[in-house]
C-alpha cells in the first residue's frame, strides 16, 4: 500500500520508537529506535545486532504504535555515509525527541550522532486505526 498524506503525516509528528525488525540466518531481531520519516524514508541511528543483521540481509520491518493507529512498515535499509546528510538527520531526529537539535547526550565529542545513520526506503506499509 502507498503511503498516503494522513500516514506520512502521522510518521512524522509520532514520537514513540519504532520497532525495528531485522534478521538474518532465520533468527530475528527486534529493538526500539528513535526515527525519523522523511518523503518515504525511516531515518535510525543504530549498533550492534540491527547493524550487523542489516549488513548481511537490509530487508526489514519497522512497527510503530500511537494510541490511535498503528503502522507496520517494510522496507530495505542502507548506511548513510555522508557527513552532512548525518548530520542534518541526526539534528532533525533529536530536535524531534529531546527538543534539543544538539544533544550531547547522544553524540560523540565531535558532535557527530552516535551509531550508524540508516535509511529505510519504505516498501509496503499497512495502517490500522485503534
Amino acid at each position: 500500500m502507498p503511503i498516503t498524506e494522513k500516514t506520512a503525516d502521522r510518521l512524522g509528528s509520532a514520537t514513540v520508537s519504532a520497532h525495528l525488525a531485522t534478521t538474518v540466518e532465520d533468527r530475528p531481531h527486534v529493538a526500539p529506535v528513535w526515527f525519523l520519516y522523511d518523503h518515504g524514508h525511516l531515518f535510525a541511528f543504530t549498533s550492534g545486532r540491527k547493524l550487523a543483521n542489516i549488513r548481511k540481509n537490509p530487508r526489514v520491518a519497522a512497527s510503530i504504535e500511537t494510541d490511535d493507529w498503528h503502522a507496520v512498515l517494510q522496507g530495505t535499509a542502507s548506511m548513510v555515509e555522508e557527513t552532512e546528510r548525518i548530520h542534518e538527520i541526526g539534528e532533525r531526529l533529536f530536535e524531534k525527541y529531546t527538543g534539543s537539535a544538539a544533544s550531547d547526550k547522544y553524540t560523540d565529542d565531535d558532535g557527530k550522532p552516535e551509531g550508524t545513520l540508516i535509511d529505510v526506503e519504505i516498501g509496503n506499509v499497512t495502517v490500522r486505526e485503534n
